[in-house]
Formats: structure tokens, sequence, C-alpha cells
């Protein structure tokens, strides 16, 4: 379903958001009733909702010890992902800024938090998607560091909501085409896509 046709029948998907997510879509509370709270976790801890289809995300433990901290980021042994490691960046984003709405035709991006708290915003959009029109808002900090992939052709937008710099490493299943650079862009306020970082 097009996101044109999901805003006009007033039905956004939310399965995939964050609960709050649900909270936003359905505007302030003018009666004064009372929101049941809806369910975040599984009794083992893990997040409800459903991803976008191609969107995964592995989490990372953190092992501290008298000296410090070690948390892996990536390991080809984890089958994360079929596509080798061929490029890194290292990207930093200011508390309160947002990066995006980006998308790649060409690469999926493989993103891991490395310091600070983010909100990742997804957006499918594409027509041929058993999940089209489906959003997540995924939350990642220093305690729920994870690889966080995103699909190629899957809108995406990134906010620092804490109050120092995050740090954010990528690794492309592409390198980067500095001639010919596969990244379009959309405002953050665009209509096409059912979100607000208000």
């Amino acid at each position: 379903m097009s996101d044109r046709l999901t805003r006009e029948r007033g039905r956004v998907d939310w399965s995939g958001a964050a609960p709050q997510m649900g909270r936003r879509d359905d505007g302030k509370d003018r009666t004064g009733a009372e929101l049941q709270d809806s369910q975040l976790a599984t009794p083992d801890g893990r997040p409800v909702g459903k991803l976008i289809d191609g969107v995964r995300v592995r989490e990372a433990r953190t092992i501290p010890d008298h000296r410090g901290s070690v948390c892996v980021m990536y390991d080809p042994r984890w089958g994360f992902t079929e596509e080798p490691l061929v490029y890194t960046y290292l990207v930093t984003l200011r508390p309160g800024a947002v990066k995006g709405w980006v998308r790649h035709s060409t690469y999926d991006d493989r993103l891991f938090l490395i310091e600070g708290a983010v909100r990742w915003v997804l957006y499918d959009e594409r027509a041929d998607s058993p999940t089209a029109g489906l959003l997540n808002e995924l939350f990642f900090d220093d305690h729920n560091r994870a690889l966080l992939r995103v699909p190629r052709d899957v809108w995406h937008a990134v906010e620092n909501i804490g109050t120092a710099d995050a740090v954010m490493v990528n690794h492309p299943t592409s390198p980067y085409e500095y001639e010919s650079p596969d990244k379009s862009r959309l405002p953050l306020d665009t209509s096409r896509i059912p979100y607000s970082f208000d």
C-alpha cells in the first residue's frame, strides 16, 4: 500500500514502531480518558513489533571487567549478512541533531552505535515489499547496543536523543562511490513519510 493511500485512509501501520508511535498517530486525547500502555517487550526481554522486510537487529553484549569493557561490533561468523566487510566509516551526531531522510538503491547500511543515545526511524516505501507502508522506530544507547541492517530503498533517519555526541560506525555492503554517491534525500518534514521529529 502506498504511503499516500495509507495516510488518506488514516490507517498507518504502526505495528513495527515503538508503542509510543501509536500514541502519536492517534493525536492528543482531548477527552481526558485513560490510555492503557502497550506491551514493550516479551517476558524474556525481547522487543515486540514487526520489523520492515530486510531490517535486521543483532543485539551486542558489552563485557566489562576491572580494566574497561569489550563489545564486538561485527563478526562474519554470526551469519548476519552474506556480503563481506568492504568499507567502514565513523559518523558523529550532535545532541538534538537529525540526519535523514536518506535511502540507497544499490547497497544496505550495517550500522553500529558505539556511544550515545539515538532514535532510528525507518520507513518502507517499496511498492513490492510485504511491509510497504510500515514504519519502525528503534532506540539504541550505551546499554542497548546493536548492529542494525537497513536494506536498500528503505528511507531512514537518525536523531541524537542524548546529551552528548552519538558515535556510530557504518559497514555498508558496498564502498562509497565518490564520483556518483548513491544517496537520495528527502526533507525531514516531507509528507511522504508519516513521521515527525517534533
